[in-house]
């Protein structure tokens, strides 16, 4: 039978002790593009800001997602990836990716 340790904190947010600089990167990059894509779709015209930074926010969420180690990692990667993923979809119903920039 595995051994485990117990959590003396009990809290989600508790770590394994260790540094671990790349996800915390990543999961801290992930936060801040959520937030900014979140909040730029609200207005029609930063469908450009909202779509990129949201597609990059999904991109560094899914990253830092797939080497988390943490919980709390984890917990906070998957708040940054549904801001990102809100603001980048309503960036792409607002113009898109290239909205304004591509004549046809």
């Amino acid at each position: 039978m595995a051994q485990t340790q117990p959590n003396p904190t009990g809290s989600l947010f508790a770590t394994d002790g260790k540094p671990h600089p790349l996800q915390d990167t990543l999961m801290i990059a992930t936060l801040i593009l959520g937030v900014v894509a979140f909040v730029s779709a609200q207005f029609d015209s930063l469908h450009l800001l909202s779509s990129w930074s949201g597609l990059i926010g999904i991109l560094t969420g899914g990253y830092g997602q797939f080497i988390s180690v943490t919980t709390r990692e984890r917990f906070l990667t998957v708040i940054g990836l549904g801001a990102a993923a809100v603001g980048f979809f309503l960036g792409m119903a607002h113009g898109g990716l290239f909205g304004g920039l591509i004549g046809y």
